[in-house]
């Protein structure tokens, strides 16, 4: 269940992002456009995107990898601590386990639960972990990354550019980006959970699987500038959290193996 609460925030912005590819409003933005989620959220992004395009000579697919980039790396202290307190959570692990063996019929027993549950919550206090901590940063992305792609969607300057060997405006007709996009979407999550025991369940393995699924399968029908930013913002993750996992995983794994 661990692995689950951990990507769920993920799984969910993907969710929510195919949904409304859909459903959502795809009129050009512009400075009038009206709403608060218009003028204060996507505008501003489109204007950014629109002035990376101009350093760049006009070239669109440059300004989205360029500010893609520049976003993730913006973001990139809230992966740090959510990252940090998945470790000290990991490091809880063996604490929690002896609680859950203690309390073995809690789930039959509402006075075990309680038990454990309280037991539970002295043993974050007292390490001074928080284990919604983790949660927290990746809902704080969700917004700007959201805001973001609909602002690569509804500019009708990205829909008319050719960048490599495909239209931004228009679907991949090789299936690369999709191919690229679902890749790099399945190996982030592999590679974020692989040291959590609990992803060698089947459970674990469908919910996983179903990401690259649905970002393939939106990827074969949506604007390329869509999948260009999936796989940019998928291959800046990954090496982020390769480099995070060492970064924080290394001194938890060191430190269990003195012990």
């Amino acid at each position: 269940m661990k692995a689950v609460r951990k990507s769920l925030p993920v799984f969910l912005l993907v969710a929510v992002v195919l949904l409304l590819s859909g459903c959502s409003n795809t009129a050009p933005i512009t400075s009038n456009s009206p709403g608060i989620w218009d003028h204060f959220f996507v505008y501003p992004f489109s204007w950014l995107i629109q002035g990376a395009a101009n350093f760049t000579d006009g070239n669109y697919g440059l300004a989205i990898i360029i500010m893609t980039l520049l976003i993730r790396t913006i973001l990139l202290p809230l992966m740090m601590k959510q990252m940090k307190s998945g470790a000290a959570m990991r490091g809880l692990q063996p604490q929690i386990d002896k609680l859950k063996k203690k309390y073995s019929n809690s789930n039959q027993d509402p006075k075990q639960a309680q038990k454990m549950q309280m037991e539970m919550m002295e043993l974050y206090k007292t390490s001074g972990v928080n284990p919604m901590a983790g949660c927290l940063p990746a809902l704080v992305q969700m917004p700007i990354l959201m805001a973001f792609y609909f602002a690569i969607r509804r500019m009708p300057e990205i829909a008319d550019h050719t960048f490599m060997w495909f239209n931004l405006g228009h679907a991949d007709p090789f299936y690369i980006l999709p191919l690229l996009a679902a890749a790099t979407t399945f190996f982030q999550t592999m590679l974020s959970t692989k040291m959590t025991p609990a992803m060698g369940a089947n459970n674990m393995k469908i919910f996983y699987y179903m990401m690259p699924i649905m970002i393939f399968m939106a990827g074969m029908n949506l604007p390329s500038a869509l999948p260009l930013y999936w796989v940019v913002g998928g291959v800046f993750s990954l090496v982020q959290t390769y480099i995070l996992n060492r970064v924080y995983h290394a001194p938890l794994a060191s430190s269990a193996t003195t012990k």
